[in-house]
This record gives structure tokens, C-alpha cells and sequence, in this order.
């Protein structure tokens, strides 16, 4: 049983919350929980690591008991957590890796586009309601948040070891490659001329979304086919970004789903 912080397993399991770099150079991520465990493919899991109070879980630890895993004491537990009240389990998973292959060869792909977006529970909403909706995959930005930060796969809820994943240089350099798949592009914008929901995503679609702060830079929107907005009331100008990835991936299955 580890019982120390001091423990070489328990700094780099630290390391490997706080560090992207530390995330890239050892191709691993970490996720917390027993559902994110249950749900992880085997050919993705390093180690599991499992507080002194869970591990009196027979059931679970049958579980356990086929991977590489170790027993922590609670206090050390708490230390290698991310969250303010930790489950108990956190395992330590091979990074995936996708091509742009696995998202855009299947037939009329959905994609969502991410540029730029910054908050941690944004990306990970909008993994998961990819997810929910049907989406063959994500595209984000280089400068876009880790998406193996620990809390954007918290906010994956599971989602992360399903839906493939994407990194690019910019919105500007998909642009040839979604024309050559005849994927039509819309970009959501307060200067969209259409609203959301009088287009057609019945064919190859793919959504841009923008930073948080700034929505989308002026090349990305260049870039797209088409500027679309979701229709406001009030004094309100825009939506949280997750939101509106909602919003359009919904009205695109609803649209499929006729």
C-alpha cells in the first residue's frame, strides 16, 4: 500500500493532473471516478490507483484486479486528486490517438469545429453532447484547452474514450479538406444573415464555434460557407459556446432523425 506523497507514483500521477507537457511527453492522461473507470477500454488502461476505503469493494476491486493497480491510503489519495471530494479510484489511461480519416470517412459527417475555446467544462460539454447527437468527431485548434485536462474529461462524463478527437493549426487550413468531402461548413455568428434553423445539415455538416470571449477570429468565419445565429431575445448577444454547440449538433440530428 502507498502511504507516501513522497512516492514517485503519486508525484507523477500529480504531475500528470497539473502539466499538459507532462500529459505529452508520457502519452497518458488520468481520469477520477468509478464510472469513468468502468467505462475506460481495457486497451487504453496504464494503472489503476484505488483509496484505502474503496478497495473494501469486492465487486469492484474483481474489476480492478485485471489491470496493473495499487491501494493508497485515504490521506494520499486526497493528494493525488483533482477534486474536492475524490471517489476513490483514478486510472491512468494511454493517450488515443485519431486521423482525420476516423472523423470525416463515414457518410454525411457531422463535426463540430473548436477555435480557440478556452474553458475546460466547455470542451467537455460539448464532447459529451457530440456524443448524445450523433457527431462523428471533434476538430479543435492548437490553441484551443488540453482536452485531456482533468476536468474536460470530468465534464466528458465518459465521452472522451468514444467520440474521435482532432487537433489543426487553424479553422483556414480545414477548409480544402472539408470542400473535397463536399462538407458544407457554418459558422455561428452575430452576423450570420440565416438563423440556425432554416439550413440544411442533412448532408456532410460542419459547425465552427468560437472562443468564449471573442467568438470566432474574422478568417475562420471567412472560411465557413455560410455565417448562421441563433435567434435572441432580451439583451442578450450571445450564448455560453457549449450552448450553442447544443443547439446547432440538435437541430442537425433532428433534422437526420426525418
Amino acid at each position: 500500500m502507498i502511504s507516501s506523497v513522497s512516492n514517485p507514483q503519486v508525484k507523477n500521477v500529480i504531475h500528470l493532473n497539473q502539466k499538459a507537457r507532462a500529459r505529452r511527453e508520457q502519452g497518458l492522461f488520468t481520469a477520477e471516478g468509478t464510472k469513468m473507470f468502468l467505462e475506460a477500454p481495457d486497451r487504453l488502461v496504464e494503472k489503476v490507483y484505488v483509496s484505502e476505503s474503496l478497495a473494501k469493494d469486492e465487486k469492484l476491486m474483481d474489476r480492478v484486479g485485471r489491470f496493473s493497480h495499487e491501494t493508497v491510503t485515504d490521506p494520499v489519495f486526497r493528494q493525488m486528486s483533482d477534486t474536492m471530494t475524490p471517489q476513490g479510484i483514478l486510472t491512468v489511461l494511454k493517450k488515443p490517438s485519431y486521423k482525420i480519416e476516423d472523423i470525416l470517412n463515414t457518410p454525411a459527417p457531422l463535426v463540430m469545429v473548436l477555435e480557440d475555446i478556452q474553458d475546460p467544462g466547455n470542451a467537455g460539454t460539448i464532447i459529451r453532447t457530440g456524443e448524445g447527437a450523433g457527431v462523428s468527431g471533434i476538430i479543435l485548434t492548437h490553441t484551443s484547452v488540453d482536452v485531456f485536462n482533468p476536468k474536460v474529461i470530468r465534464a466528458t462524463m465518459g465521452s472522451i474514450y468514444r467520440i474521435p478527437f482532432l487537433y489543426v493549426e487553424d479553422v483556414v487550413s480545414l477548409k480544402q479538406t472539408l470542400k473535397e468531402r463536399r462538407i458544407r461548413s457554418y459558422a455561428a455568428h452575430l452576423k450570420g444573415s440565416a438563423f440556425y434553423d432554416k439550413e440544411n445539415y442533412t448532408g456532410g455538416t460542419a459547425f465552427f464555434i468560437g472562443n468564449e470571449g471573442n467568438g470566432l477570429t474574422e478568417a475562420a468565419a471567412e472560411a465557413a460557407d455560410c455565417l448562421i445565429r441563433i435567434p435572441m431575445c432580451g439583451r442578450v448577444e450571445s450564448l455560453n459556446a457549449a450552448m450553442a454547440a447544443g443547439i446547432l449538433m440538435y437541430e442537425a440530428a433532428r433534422q437526420r432523425r426525418r
